[in-house]
């Protein structure tokens, strides 16, 4: 299933389809097990989408923001642990670009092809427990960091640490099998079993110069700050990813299983008024998140190309699009994972069809940052055309 440079986007969107189709066989069993997906992960590795957004000038897919979120989504209607970990993946292998020096651009795009390194995330920038500590030409790296997904069965931790002195906020990335690094079996959560989105603790790490790429806060250029934007829209695609696999799975169940209820004056559960006006309403919504989601992208894509001579007011307007698609996202999304059930009807609530992974991952999901400051973002660019402060999270 090796992908070839020539490989286009719909290839790359095939490959991810027959994946989401394997990965959907055992996705129930292993939500309820909980876990690393090492088979999973595995699979993702010699499918080539690891080497998606690598440019090909370094043998990489060359691939594009667009078909990277929309494989996620691929991803999360059948598995969203899956679709998280593979797509932090991506947010990852960029970091070097963003912050670093070309020297350092250079090096890790061509190391992660050449080694197929899995990167993961453990920057969570709010978490300052982690510490790095000049000692003579290296540093040393002591503290824990919380909610790294994708840590375990990866290969890089991209990391957030303070620098000792001068109180920086710094991102490095260290091989996460370098001495010192112990990956914590505490990730237990009612949702995201899969994504070892636990704590990692750091004793006397050696960190190199090299793997030290530069200040998190206090660059005035807006495409220092695009790793946020990625970030969001990321998170909004998985989002509605989820609920576009409640709705699938849903509509699959009520056709096949449903009965009319007894009242209802109908042969055929798919003939009930009620039923009908729900899925109506749903689908709509879900339409309009799609299509806002959509239009996220297009920004997204279209400024990534402009590097370094991105302008405020182009970052600004990913921002806001990405705003609105998240709110519309979390919120059709967790209409639909709650809402399913009632047009599936009582039987559906047994733990064998575990539909409540869709509503149990998108709920553990979704508090990742407060929707409601989202909204805010955006009421004070509708009523006073400000558009957000780039921060951590916007």
């Amino acid at each position: 299933m090796q992908l070839l440079n020539s490989t286009t986007s719909q290839d790359y969107l095939a490959i991810a389809q027959t994946l989401a189709a394997e990965f959907a066989k055992t996705a129930v069993e292993r939500d309820k097990a909980g876990g690393t997906p090492k088979q999973e992960r595995d699979r993702i590795r010699e499918s080539g989408l690891l080497h998606l957004m690598i440019p090909t000038e370094y043998g990489g897919g060359g691939g594009d923001w667009i078909t990277a979120f929309k494989i996620s989504r691929e991803f999360a209607k059948v598995d969203a642990a899956i679709a998280h970990v593979y797509s932090y993946h991506h947010l990852g292998v960029v970091i070097p670009h963003i912050f670093g020096t070309a020297e350092q651009r250079d090096y890790y795009y061509t190391h992660t092809l050449q080694h197929n390194w899995f990167w993961c995330n453990a920057l969570n920038p709010l978490d300052r427990r982690t510490i790095l500590t000049p000692d003579g030409d290296q540093f040393r790296l002591n503290g824990m960091k919380g909610f790294c997904s994708g840590s375990k069965d990866s290969d890089i931790l991209p990391i957030t640490a303070t620098h000792q002195e001068t109180g920086e906020l710094l991102v490095l990335a260290i091989p996460t099998q370098r001495n010192g690094v112990s990956i914590q079996d505490d990730w237990d959560n009612m949702g995201q079993r899969q994504t070892d989105s636990g704590s990692i603790t750091f004793e006397n790490v050696v960190v190199q110069a090299n793997e030290i790429f530069g200040k998190r806060t206090g660059h005035n250029q807006p495409f220092s700050t695009f790793r946020a934007l990625l970030t969001q829209i990321n998170l909004a695609n998985i989002y509605l990813g989820i609920a576009q696999g409640a709705f699938a799975a849903a509509k699959d169940y009520t056709r096949t299983a449903t009965h009319p209820w007894l009242t209802s004056g109908v042969e055929s559960a798919t003939q009930d008024p009620y039923i009908l006006q729900q899925y109506g309403d749903l689908y709509v919504n879900l339409q309009a998140a799609v299509l806002l989601a959509d239009k996220a992208g297009d920004l997204i894509q279209a400024a990534w190309p402009q590097q370094w001579s991105l302008s405020a007011e182009q970052r600004g307007e990913c921002a806001i699009a990405i705003a609105i698609a998240k709110v519309a996202a979390t919120r059709i999304g967790l209409d639909v994972t709650n809402r399913m059930f009632e047009v599936m009807g009582a039987r559906s609530t047994s733990s064998k069809y575990g539909f409540d992974r869709y509503w149990r991952n998108l709920r553990t999901f979704t508090l990742h940052d407060p929707v409601d400051y989202k909204v805010q973002d955006i009421g004070n660019w509708a009523l006073n055309d400000e558009f957000p402060k780039p921060n951590f999270y916007s």
